[in-house]
């Protein structure tokens, strides 16, 4: 245990020592004070001591966030044991041990039922406390842990969108908006189709950037446009092949990839008209290849290689399969996977997603309700029963209160628990699971 709770046992333990030796102790006595202190301890330790205990080693194997079902059974079986268990031993010590008010014959005939079943049910009363506390701390862990997974989603995908946005390389637009700005006096009619041209592009840029797939036809239509826009820039200087089976047309690829390695082999290799830079995109086993013969320019700063760790990483989310580079003297080449369907994901329709969220909220409201009503019950019932043994000791009224609060408690208990609850979520996704198929 903590030490925090160590000093907290202690604490209780002397308030109690002093509750009872002013309160209930007829011979004021050191030896009799001595014998309170000792017997307060006893019971504050092993009863509070114990079951702090239990409630660790059940959230470490059975977790409230993994397992509520399992986790609230366990936690009622194994207290029922443990504080019955310890409680009889404590009242051994007690009675038997340190007072020598009865033998061991007599403790264990049934005189002392009555004062056992109580303290059993004070003990029980503390150890619902113990784990009502528990859960509420590993919800509020849960929550924190699942705002911070939330953020942590919401910042990776802000990346992944800047990335997307800015993989249109910029030094790209402002060398097209010059090749336009010489265009416009030189050949106004290319100028209009290069500006078509590049329109194009950004057009599919905005439609794409969402998509976690694209077909190749789509993707191939768009790396052409891009092309030409090349191809207007450094005319003889780059040349284009194309040669993609026109089964892979319905098959998909990440958006922008073909830009992406299309701009780095222009950025990474020179070009001349003397010595061309070929550019091949062709279907092979299952792959959109991408390659170009070597002619490496002088890098002023090294290159970091951000693009194609970018399209290495989006596969990655999507498949199994890995994208292939392959780097001789003579070419280098990059092997994209084809992919024949998208990816199987399960998602809840747009329509459906503030219901889930709603009874999502619900659930959570119903579990806080319960465990409210467990703590309140923890709190009250003791309040009552001392009330009840101070003024009226011969009358057992706090019995009542008890057993009818304490059904009711079990009541709303199994209904946040219980099968039920478990056949209906099963249900609901069944049915989310039904709707996304449609």
């Amino acid at each position: 245990m903590k030490r925090k709770n160590l000093i907290t046992l202690c604490w209780i333990s002397v308030a109690t020592s002093m509750v009872f030796f002013f309160g209930f102790t007829s011979e004021k006595t050191v030896e009799n004070f001595m014998l309170t202190v000792a017997v307060c301890f006893m019971y504050s330790f092993i009863l509070g001591a114990g079951n702090g205990l239990i409630n660790d080693y059940l959230n470490k194997k059975f977790p409230w966030s993994e397992a509520t079902t399992k986790r609230a059974v366990i936690s009622i079986v194994s207290i029922l044991i443990a504080n019955t268990v310890m409680v009889y031993f404590c009242n051994y010590m007690n009675f038997v041990v340190f007072q020598k008010a009865a033998t061991t014959e007599e403790y264990f005939s049934g005189k002392y039922g009555f004062v056992n079943w109580f303290t059993i049910n004070i003990a029980l009363l503390i150890s619902a406390f113990l784990h009502a506390k528990g859960f509420m701390e590993e919800l509020k862990k849960t929550s924190k842990k699942e705002v911070v997974e939330q953020k942590l989603i919401a910042k990776s995908a802000n990346a992944q969108f800047e990335s997307l946005k800015n993989q249109l390389d910029p030094h790209f637009l402002f060398n097209s908006l010059n090749v336009l700005s010489s265009l416009i006096d030189e050949n106004p009619k290319q100028a209009q189709k290069f500006t078509a041209s590049m329109s194009k592009i950004y057009r599919y840029v905005l439609e794409q950037k969402d998509k976690e797939l694209v077909t190749v036809e789509d993707e191939l239509e768009f790396a052409k446009t891009y092309c030409d826009l090349l191809k207007t820039r450094f005319e003889d200087s780059v040349d284009f092949v194309f040669d993609v089976k026109k089964d892979d047309y319905r098959r998909f690829v990440v958006p922008l990839s073909l830009q992406l390695l299309l701009e780095n082999c222009i950025k990474h290799n020179f070009a001349t008209s003397s010595k061309p830079l070929v550019i091949k995109i062709f279907s092979e086993n299952d792959t959109l290849c991408i390659e170009n013969n070597l002619q490496v320019r002088e890098q002023i700063k090294e290159s970091s290689g951000i693009g194609l760790s970018n399209i290495v990483q989006r596969y990655s989310l999507l498949t199994k399969r890995n994208v292939f580079i392959e780097k001789s003297e003579d070419y280098f080449k990059v092997k994209l996977p084809v992919l024949s369907s998208r990816p199987n994901a399960v998602s809840i329709l747009p329509e459906t997603k503030n219901e889930s969220y709603e009874k999502a909220q619900k659930r959570v409201k119903e579990i806080k309700s319960f465990y409210g009503n467990l703590i309140s019950y923890c709190l009250i019932i003791p309040f009552l029963i001392i009330v009840n043994i101070m003024t009226s000791p011969g009358d057992l009224w706090f019995i009542y209160p008890m057993l009818g609060w304490g059904i009711g408690l079990a009541a709303h208990g199994m209904g946040v628990f219980g099968v039920g609850k478990k056949w209906e979520d099963k249900k609901i996704r069944e049915i989310l699971e039904k709707q996304n198929k449609r």
